[in-house]
């Protein structure tokens, strides 16, 4: 049963199994630090994986002296004889003599005997002779790019674990790779639970749309997943148990049915599947019916999208039903899981300071959507458990330790895809 319908309660998130927000974090990161094999792939479509190994450069960049301006390669102090010129893509000309200049253009490979490049605003020629009309002298090696400025051949450039980003690709282009090796996504199959749930239309008595079907597939995707299927289980033990069993995903990510109401049958169908309960509970408003399971092997490895789960490292995360629930349960052990599994490295908190005192619970963490203001963030409206009015607006989630944040002290953000 989706969580829509719970009341909050004021109680702390205390019990046996419940863990501290961080606490949880740091469990889902390590139940994932088995990461997925390497494959090698082109780099049109290595972007959103994640570096397998070190990007090392395949030769010097720049391969070999530029110009970093339009304008002359000069040698040796003006006036210079112009003769010729030096095209981007073409080899490098004849030796320049001492007091010779030819036109070059930005990107052209200087010729042997260039001592600079004199940039043609700084350049006035005077029949076939170039003077320097700068208002500086023209040095050594000025406006001149050196072969290896930026890297040498066979230089780590990057450290595996890093994401495979636009930059990340040019790099990559730019020191000469055409494939590189990247973690295989992780698979991931949305199980929402709830006969109260409808696909398309507007709400009716006793029904609600399906907000976490269009919402959480593309922060999952965000975070390196391959979404392979989204289904709709409806309230019924058996349905659930078999789908749990059944699947050949690498992670599972079920929505609602982690409380203890009357058809909440998660905890039941996971201990039938012969699953191993990892998190229980989780100190966090909202969301703290979160929970994470190791589930066992797949039956059938070479069944599902790419290849099936690895024995031993697939696992279910179980979000509350609940909108801004579900996607505190996502950012708490979703996300830190799927980075583990793909291999990316922990990256150092973001912080920044509060504009105004956020609001905090007695004794649990909250995570608070909020904007950025040029005195820090602030919180947005619509924050409630079911809401996503405020995450819609929102930047990033700003996770509030208990009893609150006074204004100016700094919050660690999560950043909203």
């Amino acid at each position: 049963m989706s969580a829509v319908g719970q009341t909050t309660v004021a109680a702390p998130s205390t019990g046996p199994g419940v863990l501290s927000w961080a606490q949880a974090r740091e469990a889902a990161r390590r139940a994932g630090l088995r990461p997925l094999p390497a494959v090698g792939l082109p780099l049109a479509e290595a972007l959103g994986r994640t570096l397998a190994e070190p990007l090392t450069a395949l030769t010097d960049l720049p391969a070999f002296d530029t110009s970093a301006m339009d304008g002359w390669a000069v040698a040796g102090p003006g006036p210079w004889r112009v003769a010729g010129r030096v095209l981007a893509g073409r080899a490098a000309s004849a030796p320049l003599a001492d007091g010779a200049a030819v036109e070059i253009a930005t990107g052209a490979q200087l010729p042997p005997g260039a001592t600079a490049v004199l940039r043609r605003e700084h350049g006035r020629t005077d029949g076939t002779l170039l003077h320097d009309c700068g208002h500086q002298s023209l040095t050594t090696g000025q406006d001149v790019r050196p072969r290896g400025q930026e890297c040498r051949r066979g230089e780590a450039l990057l450290p595996g674990g890093v994401p495979v980003g636009p930059a990340v690709l040019g790099l990559a282009a730019a020191c000469g790779h055409d494939r590189l090796a990247v973690r295989r996504r992780p698979v991931v199959e949305l199980l929402v639970l709830g006969d109260e749930l409808l696909a398309s239309g507007v709400p009716g008595p006793g029904l609600v749309r399906d907000a976490l079907g269009p919402l959480l597939p593309p922060w999952l995707r965000a975070a390196s997943a391959e979404v392979a299927e989204v289904r709709s289980v409806r309230d019924d033990f058996g349905l659930l148990r078999d789908a749990l069993r059944h699947s050949t995903a690498d992670i599972v990510v079920t929505t609602g049915g982690t409380a203890a109401g009357p058809v909440d049958f998660l905890h039941r169908a996971l201990t039938e599947a012969g699953a191993r309960l990892l998190v229980d509970g989780v100190a966090v408003r909202p969301g703290h019916p979160m929970l994470l399971a190791e589930l066992p092997s797949a039956a059938s490895p070479s069944a599902g999208p790419a290849g099936g789960g690895l024995p031993g490292g697939r696992h279910l995360v179980g979000l509350p039903g609940n909108p801004l629930a579900a996607v505190a349960g996502t950012v708490t052990l979703a996300l830190p899981l799927l980075h583990a599994r793909s291999g990316r490295s922990a990256v150092t908190p973001v912080l920044a300071p509060t504009a105004v005192g956020l609001p905090g619970h007695p004794v649990d963490t909250r995570l608070l959507p909020v904007r950025h203001t040029a005195d820090g963030v602030v919180p947005l409206a619509f924050d409630g458990p079911a809401m996503l009015r405020g995450l819609a607006r929102a930047e990033a989630l700003a996770v509030v330790p208990p009893g609150g944040a006074a204004a100016g002290a700094p919050v660690e953000l999560l950043e909203a895809p």
